[in-house]
């Protein structure tokens, strides 16, 4: 499994969104990415993020960049999803764990003492020419968007 670092080249990816379009890395050369993994679709933390997202996508766009969010969950939960939230960004449908595999994120978690696999939320911070510039390892559900900017500042 691949540890990446800030200046680590993002690792390229190619799968389906909520409505079924096939989006990868490579479409979104020359922006900048905030490409944020998730959990789970319609969970509290989950939703709070994608709201943040939601509620600061025009800035952010007019910051130059885009927001793709990427989980596990297959496209007909991430259309649920994005139907209900009026999410206005692609939501990757990861459902092989390819992508999670590449950042990384796919992990040993532990609830109440028990031990499974699933998917760490991590914000990864992609520059124009496809490399990493920031990691976000600790996502403040409810102030993802600002965590980012702040990032950036």
């Amino acid at each position: 499994m691949a540890t990446l670092t800030a200046g680590d080249k993002a690792p390229d990816f190619t799968a389906n969104d909520q409505n079924g379009k096939t989006v990868s890395l490579s479409d979104f050369k020359g922006k900048n990415v905030i490409l944020y993994f998730y959990p789970k679709d319609d969970t509290p933390g989950c939703t709070a993020e994608a709201c943040s997202f939601r509620d600061n996508y025009q800035a952010m766009l007019g910051q130059g960049f885009e927001v793709i969010g990427v989980s596990t969950d297959d496209e007909k939960s991430h259309k649920k999803f994005e139907t209900k939230y009026s999410l206005p960004f692609p939501l990757i449908a990861d459902t092989d764990k390819a992508i999670n595999e590449a950042y990384g994120v796919w992990v040993e978690k532990n609830m109440y003492g028990k031990k499974y696999m699933g998917t760490a939320r991590k914000t990864f911070i992609i520059g124009p020419d496809g490399t990493i510039s920031h990691i976000l390892d600790k996502v403040d559900t409810k102030n993802a968007t600002k965590q980012v900017l702040d990032l950036l500042q």
